[in-house]
């Protein structure tokens, strides 16, 4: 077990060091692994050493459903140091956690951005539906992640404002919503929100979902991005299509208008006319809640395409920057 031994190990937290009982140890290894690598989105590295906290917090407990660890005491035991792992060479770099295809902290799209401890991470089973309040005045902009296991993402994001108010409303669609999870900000317009995620997918296909206010850079990005990139002009009814360098990682695209409504398509196509991933945005304000979106771009031979459903007299305006990470 070469990675074991190079990663180390965690001294048990038993009287004498040794363990109480193993008996479900490695089942705990195996799904702390699995939850933290494709429903938390951490790096491979970074999911090992959950699992292997775990696994060693079970292994200090009789039984087997009795010894799981709560994510408390896991994030306990991770604030200890690993006895065993070798010192780095002198002069060389600090070790980095592996990190998600595309997601790099420079652009700070992923789900585990949104919530670094989870504690805002909800799992929406098909047909069904979770909310999160925001009630901060002074903040403006909620950013939104959905993933999933490698199935396909179908999800409604609505903004609520007051009982019955909904400016703002995105339709994603994902097929592959571990390889391109669904990423964007939304605009709460400086009032108590309430944001909502909808699985309009079947039962057999479940995503986690996490919303949380955006930080900077990320909050000034639909402010930033309009201004340090060209834009292209959509006439209502209109289509553009951009190709991506076949290097891009990660795509930045936001949709704005000049303060009419919003009503428009943007979708990543991998070859002829076959779209991976899609949004269908709808807002009374294009300008206040503008789109802003990150497609992961995992296939060489992109395209971002964009269509303007409103009538002519509505015109919108494309600015998409792209990231090689």
């Amino acid at each position: 077990l070469p990675l074991e031994c190079r990663m180390g190990s965690f001294v048990l937290g038993t009287a004498d060091g040794r363990p109480v009982d193993t008996t479900g140890a490695g089942d705990c290894f195996r799904g702390s692994y699995v939850a933290a690598r494709y429903a938390d989105g951490k790096g491979v590295a970074e999911s090992l050493r959950w699992a292997a906290a775990a696994a060693s917090l079970a292994c200090e407990v009789e039984g087997a459903m009795a010894s799981m660890p709560d994510r408390a005491s896991i994030c306990e035991r991770l604030e200890g140091p690993m006895v065993g792992a070798p010192p780095a060479s002198p002069g060389a770099p600090a070790p980095q956690a592996e990190m998600p295809a595309g997601l790099q902290p420079a652009s700070a799209w992923g789900i585990g951005e949104v919530s670094p401890d989870a504690s805002l991470v909800q799992r929406v089973e098909g047909k069904s539906r979770k909310t999160w309040r925001f009630s901060d005045l002074s903040r403006e902009r909620v950013q939104v992640a959905v993933s999933s296991v490698g199935r396909p993402v179908h999800a409604d994001i609505q903004l609520w404002l007051g009982p019955d108010w909904t400016p703002y409303t995105l339709r994603a669609y994902s097929e592959d919503g571990k390889r391109r999870p669904v990423q964007t900000l939304v605009g709460t317009r400086c009032k108590a929100a309430m944001v909502e995620v909808r699985n309009l997918g079947e039962s057999e296909f479940p995503f986690a979902a996490a919303a949380n206010y955006a930080k900077d850079p990320m909050a000034s990005l639909p402010i930033e991005l309009p201004a340090s990139t060209p834009g292209e002009r959509v006439d209502g009814g209109a289509l553009r299509s951009f190709a991506l360098d076949p290097a891009a990682g990660q795509v930045e695209v936001v949709l704005l208008t000049d303060g009419r409504q919003l009503n428009a398509r943007v979708e990543l196509l991998v070859g002829p006319n076959n779209p991976k991933q899609s949004y269908e945005v709808f807002t009374n304000n294009g300008e206040l809640n503008s789109l802003c979106v990150a497609f992961d771009t995992p296939d060489a031979g992109a395209t971002v395409r964009v269509v303007n459903h409103a009538p002519v007299e509505f015109p919108c305006y494309i600015h998409v920057r792209e990231r090689r990470v």
